[in-house]
């Protein structure tokens, strides 16, 4: 996906900060899909793109965490999508560790994020079928059989956009930022870990199987990690045929 206009973002973003009596920073560089930037050494504000349907219920998922294995959040305005949230300090992301090391950080944080979960956030099966068609690819032929081989089903609220740059050091600890919240099972979380940090493209095998190991160890599905990893590679990668393609030899 091209990187959207988000001009009307930021204006959105100097409207909260107005109302609110804060002052914008500098937005964050890997911001490029919201607006964010640093208001003080504590918060943050964000807006989200406009055409960014797949964050709609940001807000109440940060409120249902509350904290634990996520920033908080501290205001909102649905009107213009903006939310004022705790700043992770120092806010470095997991990508530069040993993998080991960052894989057993990502299952720590993700099985504090997974909890069952309903309304309002929505099931994502209503919408996979249709990125299937709309982003269509050499590997959406065999992603419709397993999406219907494996009939999913929509039991835990899941961060939707999880990996190495969304999940921050704070403290101590660790937590995830920049949630695209759905109702689905676990194991679609997984992909976009394993596709991550940019620029890891699976060519290290052995390096992928011990981060899907680490997830199968923490209660989850070996076969459904890697149906997913097929399903969401043929619409989020519809664009890079050699990806995909050992994207599919993890099903061999």
């Amino acid at each position: 996906m091209d990187r959207p206009d988000l001009s009307d973002a930021k204006r959105r973003a100097e409207e909260a900060a107005s109302a609110w009596g804060v002052e914008l920073g500098e937005p964050f560089a890997m911001s490029n899909y919201s607006f964010v930037a640093p208001v003080d050494d504590t918060c943050v504000l964000k807006v989200a793109w406009s055409g960014d349907e797949e964050s709609l219920h940001e807000p109440e998922a940060f409120e249902l965490w509350n904290g634990d294995g996520a920033v908080r959040v501290y205001r909102s305005d649905p009107s213009r999508r903006a939310l004022l949230e705790e700043r992770a300090i120092p806010g470095t992301d997991i990508s530069a560790l040993d993998d080991d090391e960052a894989t057993a950080i990502a299952v720590g944080v993700a099985s504090r994020l997974w909890r069952p979960a309903g309304a309002p956030f929505r099931h994502v099966m209503d919408y996979v079928p249709r990125w299937l068609a709309n982003e269509p690819s050499d590997l959406t032929p065999l992603a419709r059989q397993l999406l219907a081989e494996l009939a999913p089903t929509s039991e835990w609220l899941v961060h939707g956009d999880f990996h190495h740059h969304n999940i921050l050091r704070h403290g101590e600890g660790y937590v995830a930022i920049d949630p695209k919240p759905y109702l689905a099972e676990r194991e679609y979380d997984v992909p976009s870990f394993l596709w991550n940090p940019v620029g890891y493209r699976f060519d290290d095998r052995e390096q992928t199987e011990r981060r899907i190991a680490a997830f199968v160890a923490a209660g989850l599905d070996d076969f459904r990690i890697r149906a997913w990893t097929v399903i969401r590679g043929a619409y989020l990668l519809h664009d890079a045929p050699d990806f995909q393609r050992r994207i599919r030899e993890l099903l061999d």
